[in-house]
């Protein structure tokens, strides 16, 4: 019987095609995987650059790209046929030596910059100082290193980037730059191979490398898996290693911080750590964020995340006043009153769980009888606006023992005039740090990078977080700002790109608009009548992500209002207001539109 390893690019490419087409492909799928009559046969390459490689006819007009090795066939993409054939042809495969992962590179495009390198190159070339066991050392391919020996410059390096694999160009990348071999390793450490398939590393076994990659693989051996794996989002299947590695740790003996920029996968980190927890974990799991908004959208992922009913339950999804009212709720045999006579702010609630929580189970017991505190383990998301007091309270919920707290936040993302150091609530946590964005292609990611300042941030671990060293994996549109006359020209010219973006075909469901506040959401809304688009105020974007977003209203004296006249008010409120449009800003995957009438606001980059 075959097994599968589906590639992600695979989902995405059944994903686009006609829904009949797609029906066929998938039945034909299941057929194969079963190995019954009917499903379809591996077809050889003809003038392939890796013998190992095939294409599967799935449906009419389309084929599947597949590497072969013993009964293994690694998925690659679904295309027109025409278009499988070209690309079977011009890749190859293999396995990185010191890193133990999967690379694929395009041999065929490679061959053709060859000759232009030779042509081009100098007396003196980018690599001449390094000699050959080093760069061996940092896992470069030995039948490429005398085409990366032809580099005269920078720009050489980069032009190959697209048809390198990663593990090959950063180490290059590095180098190129003037960074030193240690470096280099650094950058590369972070496509190390996962724990998975650990032991020696043999570069003729493609199937222990697909295990080492996670973001590149995914291993189904039956049809439920088969179909789950092609319905699922990406994020729920797919992990980059780096994510990997913190999410599906066998264990962490201290707290953990996760620090990461805009579209690094925080969340997605945070909720894949939940579910390992949840199956692997000693008790019950509480995944906790800023707003309940928040904990509705994270709790309907881990619905998608974790199929298994039983499992799911191990998992809470909170904020941190629900956490307070049920603890006091449960402690009073009624839930506490939150509005009228005898209320209690939830300041207040939040001290009263606490001071239950420390005399129902005292902090000497923690090591002792970690059973007796609410929660075994806890996730905390969106880190940076919750304030010292809820921390105190996150920390009392659960034993200073291992897998207790796995936290993630960015400090530059802050939405709130909060300002923690973990350390002083009772989180001593190892730091840890996201750096590559995917949701943001570099275009936006720069021009929020620009809107934001760039300048460090009061960080969670204490000191200060910097926002350089973030990049994007991918290019795409720049951010589109327009200027109108009037309120009234700037709504028309909303409703006529909403327009366009549905006519070109986005779902209303990955459209969102945003404003600064609820009279210019309103607005937004009114001009946009009859279409089923999400308008928000920026804050209540805040953890969720479209496909495309306009922001309207980006006008002096609205982003930001007018601040308080008192100095150190000031700062901190325009620092606030400046977090709000970035948070806002970088909830778009694809395509950012920004409005305003009149001049516009100060924070928008020249």
């Amino acid at each position: 019987m075959p097994r599968l390893a589906i590639g992600p690019e695979f989902p995405r490419g059944l994903g686009a095609l006609a829904r009949p087409v797609r029906r066929d492909a998938v039945v034909a799928l299941r057929r194969f995987l079963r190995n019954v009559p009917g499903a379809p046969h591996p077809e050889r390459v003809r003038g392939a650059r890796d013998a190992r490689v095939a294409t599967l006819r799935l449906a009419e007009g389309q084929r599947a790209v597949a590497v072969r090795q013993r009964d293994v066939y690694w998925l690659r993409a679904v295309l027109p046929d025409a278009e499988a054939w070209s690309y079977a042809r011009r890749h190859r495969y293999g396995v990185n030596p010191v890193l133990g992962v999967v690379e694929e590179w395009d041999a065929e495009a490679l061959e053709r910059v060859e000759p232009a390198l030779r042509r081009s190159a100098r007396p003196s070339r980018l690599f001449d100082p390094i000699c050959d066991g080093d760069l061996l050392g940092l896992g470069l391919d030995g039948h490429a290193l005398p085409l990366f020996r032809l580099i005269t410059n920078e720009a050489d390096v980069a032009a190959l980037e697209p048809l390198l694999p990663p593990t090959q160009y950063v180490p290059l990348a590095v180098l190129a730059r003037g960074g030193t071999l240690a470096e280099a390793w650094r950058e590369l450490d972070a496509w190390r191979a996962c724990e998975e398939e650990p032991g020696p590393i043999d570069q003729d076994d493609l199937c222990a490398a697909l295990r080492r990659s996670p973001d590149r693989a995914v291993f189904v051996q039956d049809q439920a898996r088969l179909d789950r794996v092609l319905a699922a989002p990406e994020w729920c299947t797919f992990l980059d290693p780096p994510q990997h590695r913190l999410a599906r740790a066998a264990r962490y003996d201290r707290p953990v911080l996760v620090v990461g920029g805009a579209g690094t996968g925080k969340t997605v980190v945070a909720l894949h750590r939940a579910a390992h927890l949840a199956v692997r974990g000693s008790g019950p799991v509480l995944l906790v964020t800023f707003s309940q908004s928040l904990a509705e959208e994270l709790s309907a992922k881990l619905d998608l995340l974790i199929q298994d009913e039983v499992t799911r339950k191990r998992v809470e999804v909170a904020n941190a006043e629900r956490l307070a009212v049920r603890i006091v709720a449960d402690a009073e045999g009624r839930r506490p009153a939150l509005v009228g006579p005898g209320a209690r702010s939830l300041a207040q609630l939040t001290d009263d769980a606490l001071r239950l929580l420390t005399i129902d189970t005292g902090d000497l017991l923690d090591d002792v009888d970690p059973g007796r505190k609410p929660y075994r383990h806890m996730v905390v998301d969106e880190a940076q606006d919750i304030s010292p007091a809820q921390w105190r309270l996150l920390r009392a919920a659960v034993p200073h023992a291992r897998d207790d707290l796995f936290v993630v936040g960015d400090p530059h993302q802050r939405v709130t005039d909060t300002r923690v150091v973990l350390g002083a609530v009772g989180v001593h946590a190892d730091e840890h740090t996201l750096g590559r964005s995917y949701r943001l292609p570099q275009e936006l990611l720069s021009f929020v990078v620009r809107l934001r300042g760039g300048g460090p941030s009061p960080g969670l671990a204490g000191g200060v977080t910097e926002m350089h060293g973030l990049s994007a994996v991918r290019h795409g549109e720049r951010p589109v700002v327009r200027a109108y006359d009037t309120p009234e020209s700037e709504l028309a010219g909303l409703r006529a790109v909403i327009d366009a973006w549905l006519a070109d075909g986005v779902p209303p469901s990955e459209i969102a608009v945003g404003a600064r506040d609820q009279r210019l959401v309103r607005a937004a809304e009114r001009a946009l009548t009859g279409l089923d688009v999400r308008a928000a105020t920026f804050r209540r974007l805040k953890g969720l992500e479209f496909e495309r977003v306009a922001l309207i209203g980006v006008a002096e004296g609205v982003v930001p209002p007018p601040p308080p006249d008192e100095p150190y008010e000031r700062a901190r409120a325009l620092q606030r207001e400046r977090s709000i449009l970035f948070v806002a800003c970088t909830r778009a995957r694809s395509m950012l539109y920004i409005s305003h009438s009149g001049r516009g606001s100060p924070f928008l980059p020249l």
